[in-house]
């Protein structure tokens, strides 16, 4: 089969082509090093100077003057990392500090104009997880005017995986680059926090990201598209399932959608990390395709081409739509005609936008985590078996009642404006014009000993407060999800009551320092104990590092913690351990504030080989709870996890 010559007026995928080709054909893996001498001397000293000019900017968190910050923040980064993997990249970072130098200037003038032309645009925010600053690219359109009152479509274009990947080398491919002639959308490119495949503060960054690009420019929600390609192709996948309320449509170019098909491997992870692959493989959500449009690619001699036949083939399982468009001959690339198919989907798909409620009315939902817990006009807000699959379907029946069936769910809430009655598992049908004496936009609905019944007003508030304690919505695990959101970590000042303990401690909150700072490109908040303030527990989840001997926040919490810890024993799920070897990472309410999470003894729980290997590899390596052996080894301790876990939908552990 011949294909078209890629001349037409679309010559807007031509564009979109070569973007996505850029990003691919660039290894995997790359040796960094600092620059020559000379050079990063130059470049420390200019950077120096920067610096002091933003800070006589004064403390401000303007738009513009993030944007001006990022620019410092960039070439700090990489000189700190020894980020140079290719000689160009010190001119890169040379010119990224000459343009902090403007920008800091047009600030001062209050003469700021980028970001409001035609073209592409480096800009920044700052991040609730971990104050950093992160950067993000934005395409306007030729034409644009931002005086206008139009409201722009939106394409979120994921990159691939990029082993030279740096804020640098992301300013050198988008900054003062032209918009595609025919393009009739504002684009915006993610940087999400480096090579991730949108995980974790990766998936964060996205939609800090959208919530940048939305409060700065007119921007229809209703056709957001989503797509990328390769790693890329991995998060649209991932987001598109995950969040199947939040696109137009979304398209995923090879990527991978599971853990095991991907990386070749029969044998079972052990069964506390076999469970957590569920929060993340896509193929296990494929229902949700039915509630947005989706197409997938991949060349037909394209390894990744698996990712959209697995996807396909669960699809035709459930009887759920999935449009895939294999390119013939082709490797790990898109060919222009299967692109132009591509772009062509997502193109119709924005001129319909995303349904009303009332125009969602029928869906089928699936998710394994609370994490995960919203379409449209639902939300799960619990689970029977945390973990396990939750299933919600509805449909219009003969009488306009919308009958909506559940499985594995114990409470959920419906916006009163998908219907005018509802009939949840068989309960009482209610007038959703009347619920809960009309005064919330959700109305809920609980499965208790009497069945499923609908709460009043006063029943609603007092569920909202949670006062049971069981997992809802962030708030449900596992150990990294802490890491999702703010979080501060906090070291012990007093007398621990294991040296080895404390001496662990202090060896892992570092290596998580580094590894976050490398690899999710943020360096926590670190606190000591005795400086956390009352406003610090209200506002971030809480990594404590130590004992209760050495930690004074520790101290706090482990009475209401569901493990015993003394200075003879460390017990956990009806197990005593040595506490001389042995220690807990877990993740639990706070119980000094209920709404956020303390993490024990733990950062995230993929290290930096899990990073290098492949991005399939970070899910979760200890559940919500685990017992690490640990013991002095050059250079550091060797871990050994004894048991681990996850607690049940009561914030409880279920002893063997």
């Amino acid at each position: 089969m011949q294909h078209a010559p890629l001349t037409f007026a679309n010559s807007v995928w031509k564009t979109v082509l070569s973007l996505i080709v850029g990003v691919i054909v660039t290894p995997q893996f790359a040796v960094a090093q600092a620059p020559p001498e000379k050079e990063g001397q130059q470049l420390h000293s200019k950077l120096e100077r920067l610096q002091q000019q933003v800070e006589e900017l004064g403390e401000q968190n303007s738009p513009a003057f993030l944007d001006a910050a990022m620019c410092a923040t960039a070439v700090e980064r990489v000189l700190r990392h020894a980020e140079f993997y290719k000689p160009n990249h010190v001119t890169d970072a040379d010119k990224v500090l000459s343009l902090g130098f403007e920008r800091v200037g047009a600030v001062k003038n209050k003469k700021v104009t980028w970001g409001t032309t035609a073209g592409r645009h480096v800009l920044a925010y700052r991040s609730r997880v971990d104050d950093s600053l992160q950067p993000y690219a934005v395409t306007l359109p030729e034409g644009y005017n931002p005086k206008a009152g139009k409201r722009w479509p939106l394409h979120v274009v994921l990159h691939g995986r990029n082993g030279t990947l740096s804020e640098v080398s992301f300013f050198a491919s988008h900054e003062g680059k032209p918009a595609a002639k025919e393009a009739d959308w504002i684009q915006l490119d993610v940087f999400g926090r480096t090579n991730n495949a949108y995980r974790w503060a990766g998936e964060t960054d996205v939609f800090e990201a959208l919530a940048a690009v939305t409060s700065r420019y007119k921007i229809d929600e209703r056709r957001i598209t989503l797509w990328g390609f390769s790693m890329g192709g991995a998060g649209a996948w991932h987001l598109a399932v995950h969040h199947p309320d939040r696109w137009s449509s979304a398209g995923a170019g090879a990527g991978f959608v599971d853990f095991y098909k991907y990386q070749k491997k029969t044998e079972q992870l052990p069964s506390f990390q076999h469970k957590a692959l569920h929060i993340y493989d896509s193929v296990d959500y494929a229902l949700n395709l039915a509630d947005i449009p989706t197409v997938g690619y991949g060349g037909e001699v394209d390894p990744q081409l698996l990712a959209a036949q697995t996807m396909q083939a669960r699809a035709e399982e459930l009887g759920v739509p999935l449009k895939v468009i294999v390119g013939p001959k082709m490797g790990h690339k898109f060919d222009p005609e299967s692109l132009k198919q591509f772009m062509a989907f997502h193109a119709e798909h924005a001129k319909k936008g995303t349904p009303s409620v009332r125009g969602r009315a029928e869906l089928q939902f699936e998710t394994y985590t609370l994490k995960y817990n919203k379409c449209g006009w639902l939300i799960i807000h619990e689970q029977e078996k945390s973990g396990e699959r939750s299933v919600v379907t509805s449909k219009l029946d003969d009488d306009g009642i919308l009958q909506v069936t559940s499985e594995n769910v114990m409470a959920l809430s419906v916006d009163r404006g998908v219907a005018d009655r509802v009939q949840v598992n068989g309960s009482e049908v209610v007038d959703l014009n009347s619920a809960a004496d009309a005064n919330l936009v959700e109305v809920y609905f609980v499965n208790d000993e009497s069945g499923w019944r609908v709460l009043d007003y006063d029943e609603s508030l007092e569920f909202v407060k949670n006062p049971e304690l069981h997992k809802r919505h962030n708030l449900q695990g596992p150990i990294d999800d802490a890491f999702m959101e703010s979080f501060l970590v906090v070291t012990g000042g007093s007398s621990p009551w294991f040296q080895e303990i404390q001496a662990y401690a202090d060896w892992t909150q570092g290596r998580h320092q580094d590894e976050f700072d490398k690899w999710m490109r943020g360096q926590p908040r670190v606190k000591i104990d005795s400086n956390v303030t009352a406003e610090d527990i209200a506002q971030h989840n809480l990594i404590l590092f130590g004992d209760p001997g050495g930690n004074s926040q520790i101290a706090a919490v482990i009475e209401k913690l569901p493990i015993e810890w003394t200075k003879t024993e460390l017990k956990v799920a009806g197990k005593s351990y040595d506490p001389n070897t042995h220690t807990v990472a877990m993740i639990y309410p706070n119980p000094l504030n209920p709404e956020k999470y303390v993490v024990i003894n733990s950062g995230m729980s993929m290290h930096e080989s899990d990073f290098k290997a492949s991005n399939a590899w970070l899910f979760p390596k200890l559940g919500d709870i685990a017992v690490i052996k640990f013991a002095r080894a050059p250079g550091g301790y060797t871990e050994e996890t004894v048991w681990a876990g996850f607690f049940n939908s009561n914030w409880e552990l279920e002893l063997d």
